[in-house]
């Protein structure tokens, strides 16, 4: 069978598809901390259109916590979804500025895990940084992120989970730090992720 005789849908079907990430930087002006994690989930796991929207990723139950006490301080009234308003005003408050390392990927299993995603374009981290001038600490999630971002600001060793090295960006010196994923699927409970994180959490912003 000749290419011009197999099916427009069929041909489609076999072509990787491309994901461009669906969601805008979000920067406050007064950050002192930037979060990157990999790339969003697929849309289906949304429980909000903002960042670490996936009801089982923990990531808001971890900031609840160490800032709250109180681990489900960001979820609806319903409890089926985080509440982006409240998120949006804490962290514009706080001081924290969300986004990824990728723009566009590939997954190549159709799921959320960072394993399985293929980066086809990364995003341009230090020009997101020159955006931020009060930012003073650079925080990845993830391995997939943690390796992105190494490989686009140079930097050789990749830091241990929970770890940080300081790295400089035009003449501004910033502090790399690892976390340990925020997703279920990352076999640790959450009282150990958390601890990694009250410690940076308190380094930032003391």
């Amino acid at each position: 069978m000749n290419k011009q005789d197999i099916p427009q849908s069929a041909e489609q079907a076999s072509e990787p598809v491309v994901e461009r990430h669906p969601l805008e930087p979000f920067l406050p002006e007064n950050a002192r901390l930037l979060m990157l994690g990999s790339f969003p989930p697929p849309r289906r796991r949304w429980s909000m259109e903002f960042y670490y929207p996936n009801l089982q990723n923990d990531m808001w139950r971890i900031f609840g916590d160490h800032f709250f006490g109180e681990r489900d301080h960001f979820l609806t009234p319903d409890r089926k979804a985080f509440d982006r308003a409240r998120l949006e005003e804490f962290l514009r408050t706080k001081g924290v500025a969300l986004y990824d390392t990728a723009c566009e990927v590939i997954r190549l299993k159709g799921n959320a895990s960072d394993n399985f995603l293929q980066v086809v374009r990364e995003t341009d981290i230090p020009a997101l940084i020159r955006r931020l001038p009060h930012c003073r600490a650079v925080v990845v999630t993830g391995q997939k992120a943690a390796e992105t971002l190494c490989r686009k600001l140079g930097i050789a060793t990749v830091p241990e989970v929970g770890g940080s090295q300081p790295f400089t960006l035009d003449g501004r010196r910033l502090q790399l730090w690892r976390m340990p994923s925020s997703s279920r699927a990352y076999p640790r409970p959450l009282e150990w992720k958390a601890a990694h994180y009250a410690r940076m959490f308190d380094e930032v912003f003391r």
